[in-house]
């Protein structure tokens, strides 16, 4: 008689995903967000994944979880194989449904900088359908269902240098003739980059300057707002040059700095020339 020996069962693929996920990001939170489910959900995957192991791959303790030397010295080929695993399945979407093109990127960027084009990005290409997530944070290409990211960062091909200075509407450009004229006006805050007045502040007005005004979760918001007339917003050049073109904004004052980090666009995989990804992200960077 033929020999069937039972086959030891496999590891589940969901309890190494979570393991991989809280390992490489530092924490079961976080791996929870990144795929979508509960801290809990991470906690129990990696618990079941050490009991059937008969090893401990996190250190627990009062202030959050350490890798062991085994889920250290694992943890790589882990990484690698679910990056590999990510771009598979990238490339079956985009060979199963080769003329949809999926893009993640800020929700400014989506409504300013993104939306006025895609009117001619459609002209361009009759038949390509282009899919538009806006998130906050760049997601992780090789594992996230997206073809392209465009965000301000270091990653990709750069779209445009990322320049702030201030913007009001044109009735209230004629009380802002020199930087020191802002204490009397109100200052739009953006809350996700509410910063940027102090880093201007820092060469255009030395000794030093507090912005006093509403703040918005916005950006989009604080742009209408300062188009409006209810104050100085601190702008990135690519998301008002619409308005200033129209010259619905204006910017009075001549100083302008330059942040280290464009406005860039990045693909995980290579984009082979004449396929829908690669003329979308050709048209973008034109």
């Amino acid at each position: 008689m033929p020999v069937a020996p039972p086959r030891p069962k496999d590891l589940a693929l969901n309890a190494l995903r979570a393991f991989e996920a809280a390992a490489r990001l530092g924490g079961f939170a976080a791996a929870a967000a990144e795929l979508g489910v509960t801290p809990g959900a991470v906690t129990a995957h990696v618990k079941a994944l050490e009991d059937r192991l008969g090893a401990a791959l996190f250190a627990r303790g009062a202030k959050g979880v350490q890798l062991t030397p085994l889920g250290a010295r694992v943890l790589p080929e882990f990484t690698a194989g679910f990056d590999a695993l990510g771009l598979a399945v990238h490339q079956l979407r985009a060979e199963a449904a080769p003329r949809v093109v999926h893009i993640a990127t800020l929700p400014a960027l989506a409504q300013l900088w993104l939306s006025p084009r895609l009117p001619a990005l459609r002209a361009q290409m009759p038949g390509v359908e282009i899919s538009i997530t806006a998130m906050e944070a760049p997601p992780n290409l090789k594992r996230a269902p997206y073809d392209l990211s465009l965000f301000y960062g270091d990653q990709g091909r750069l779209v445009a240098e990322d320049e702030i200075f201030p913007v009001c509407a044109p009735a209230l450009a004629a009380r802002l003739t020199a930087p020191a004229d802002l204490a009397a006006l109100p200052c739009l805050i953006d809350s996700a980059w509410a910063g940027d007045w102090a880093l201007w502040a820092a060469v255009a007005l030395p000794g030093g300057f507090a912005p006093r005004g509403p703040v918005f979760s916005l950006y989009a918001l604080a742009v209408e707002e300062a188009a409006n007339g209810a104050g100085v917003l601190m702008a990135h050049g690519a998301l008002v040059a619409g308005h200033l073109a129209r010259g619905t904004l204006v910017a009075p004052l001549p100083q302008r700095v330059r942040l280290a980090q464009g406005l860039r666009l990045w693909s995980a995989r290579a984009l082979r020339a004449g396929q829908p990804v690669e003329q979308v992200a050709r048209a973008l960077l034109a």
